[in-house]
C-alpha cells in the first residue's frame, strides 16, 4: 500500500485526518507531528525512505522540505489563501458581531501575492492591511511582536496567522488571533493529486528498460587481432564488467555479438544507476580505446523498451559525444542524461500551427524542440547560428539554414548583431518567440 507521511502542527493533523479517512482503503497515512516547522528538516531525512509522498499542513514546511526534496518528489500543500483565507474573515466578523478591516496578516514569503489578489477578489482594501512577510528562517517572536505592536497602538482590531505557535502567543495576549487552516476541501482535492501522482510514479517506475551497449568499430578491431585468445580474454573482460554493472540494475545481460550488447532491468533501477553506467561505460571506452554508444529505451512492455532503445542507440551514435541517449514511452528525448549538460526535448507536437510553420521552413519538429529545450537550459535571451552549431554539434552553414528557415516561418526574430572582430562579418542575434 502507499504511504503518505503527513506534516503539521498536532491541530492540523486532526483536521487532515478528519478528509484523509475517505482514503484509508488505498492509503496508509503516516502523522509526524511538530511544534515548531523548523523540526521538518530532521522528519523528512529521518522518514524520506520510508514514504511515497508527503502532505505538508501549510506553506512553511513545505517550503523547508522543498530545499531537501527531489523536484521529481511527490509533495504537496494547502495555500493559506483563497477559501483559507475567507473562512477566516467569516470566522472573525461571526465571533465579533462586525467585519474587520483594520487587520495584520503574516505569510511567508512568495504567497504574498496570492494573498493581495485574495484581498482584492473580496473587495477588501488594503489601506489598512498590515502584511508581515517572513521566508523559512523565521523567528516567531519576531513576528508575535509585529502583531502585539500593531494591536497595542489601536491600529489593528484583529490577527490572520498562518503559524500556530504565532496563534497560541497571540491568544495568550488576549489578541483577537485566527489561525488561517486548510479547509476540507482544500485537503481531499490535495490529497487526491498526491494519490494520483504516487499511483503514476510507481507505474513509471515499474516500466520495462533497455540499455543497448555498443563499441564502436568492434568489427575492424577483431580483423586487426591475430591471437585469438587474446579476443576472447577481451570479450570475457567485457563482459565480466557488464554483469558487474548488470547485478546492481538486478537486470539480465544478453551478448549479441561484435561488440554489442543489451540488459533488461526496470526503469527504477536504469535511472537510480545512471552514474553507475557512466562509470561502466568510461572503464569499456579506455580498456577498448574506442567509443561506446549508449542507448536506453523505457516502455510498458519489453517490445515497446527494446524499440525506443533502438531508436536512442542510433540518435547516440550520430552524436560526436557518443553520450547516453534516453527515449521515454511518451517520446521525449534525453541526451548526455546523467549529465550536466543533458538536454531533455520530445519530437513530437499537436500544435497545427506550429507543425504548419516547421513544415514551411522543412525543419523537424524534434530539431525545433531540442533548440528550444537547449535555449531554455543555456537561458539564453539571444543566441547567435554559431551558438548553436556549438552546442548542438552541427556545422555553423547548417545552423545558418535552420535559423533562416525558423525566421521566415516566424518562429524566430531578429534581434540585432554581434561583431567578434574588426575584419569579420557581424553575427545575426536571434530570439525565440514563444
Amino acid at each position: 500500500m502507499y504511504k503518505i507521511g503527513v506534516v503539521g502542527p498536532l491541530s492540523s493533523l486532526k483536521k487532515v485526518r478528519d478528509v484523509t479517512e475517505e482514503f484509508e482503503h488505498e492509503i496508509d497515512f503516516i502523522d509526524f507531528p511538530y511544534e515548531d516547522a523548523r523540526e521538518v528538516t530532521d522528519i523528512i531525512k529521518n522518514h524520506q525512505s520510508a514514504v511515497n509522498g508527503w502532505f505538508f499542513s501549510g506553506p512553511v514546511p513545505y517550503r523547508i522540505a522543498k530545499e531537501m526534496l527531489d523536484s521529481e518528489a511527490n509533495f504537496t500543500y494547502c495555500p493559506p489563501v483563497g477559501s483559507s483565507l475567507y473562512r477566516c474573515f467569516l470566522q472573525m466578523s461571526r465571533d465579533q458581531k462586525h467585519f474587520f478591516d483594520k487587520i495584520s496578516i503574516d505569510m511567508i514569503r512568495l504567497e504574498d501575492f496570492f494573498l493581495q489578489e485574495s484581498l482584492q477578489e473580496l473587495g477588501i482594501s488594503t489601506e489598512n492591511i498590515h502584511v508581515k512577510t517572513f521566508d523559512e528562517q523565521y523567528n516567531f517572536q519576531d513576528i508575535v511582536e509585529f502583531h502585539l505592536d500593531l494591536w497595542r497602538k489601536g491600529d489593528v482590531q484583529g490577527v490572520l496567522t498562518v503559524l500556530q505557535s504565532v496563534y497560541e502567543a497571540l491568544k495568550r495576549e488576549n489578541v483577537p488571533v485566527y489561525k488561517i487552516n486548510m479547509t476540507k476541501m482544500e485537503i481531499r482535492q490535495a490529497v487526491k493529486i498526491l494519490i494520483e501522482k504516487a499511483k503514476s510514479t510507481y507505474f513509471k517506475d515499474s516500466q520495462i528498460g533497455v540499455e543497448i551497449i555498443e563499441i564502436d568499430q568492434f568489427d575492424q578491431f577483431v580483423d586487426e587481432v591475430n591471437i585469438r585468445y587474446h579476443l576472447q580474454h577481451l570479450e570475457l573482460k567485457i563482459k565480466q564488467t557488464l554483469l558487474s554493472f548488470c547485478e546492481k540494475l538486478d537486470g539480465s545481460l544478453i551478448e549479441n555479438g561484435n561488440g554489442r550488447y543489451q540488459i533488461f532491468s526496470s526503469r527504477k533501477a536504469i535511472e537510480r544507476e545512471i552514474g553507475s553506467l557512466h562509470s561502466t561505460v568510461q572503464h569499456l571506452s579506455l580498456e577498448m580505446d574506442a567509443s561506446v554508444a549508449v542507448g536506453i529505451g523505457f516502455g510498458e512492455t519489453a517490445a515497446s523498451a527494446e524499440i525506443n532503445a533502438r531508436k536512442a542507440i542510433r540518435h547516440s551514435k550520430k552524436q560526436e559525444s557518443s553520450g547516453i541517449v534516453v527515449i521515454q514511452e511518451d517520446g521525449v528525448i534525453i541526451e548526455s542524461a546523467g549529465q550536466d549538460e543533458q538536454l531533455t526535448y520530445t519530437f513530437r507536437s499537436d500544435d497545427k500551427e506550429l507543425l504548419d510553420k516547421l513544415n514551411q521552413a522543412n525543419i523537424s519538429v524534434k530539431t525545433y524542440k531540442k533548440i528550444e529545450a537547449l535555449i531554455d537550459r543555456m537561458n539564453w535571451e539571444g543566441f547567435t547560428s554559431s551558438d548553436l552549431a556549438l552546442h548542438l554539434s552541427m556545422t555553423v552553414r547548417n545552423a545558418q539554414r535552420i535559423m533562416s528557415g525558423l525566421n521566415e516561418s516566424g518562429l524566430v526574430e531578429y534581434k540585432g548583431e554581434e561583431l567578434q572582430s574588426p575584419r569579420g562579418r557581424p553575427r545575426k542575434i536571434y530570439m525565440l518567440k514563444k
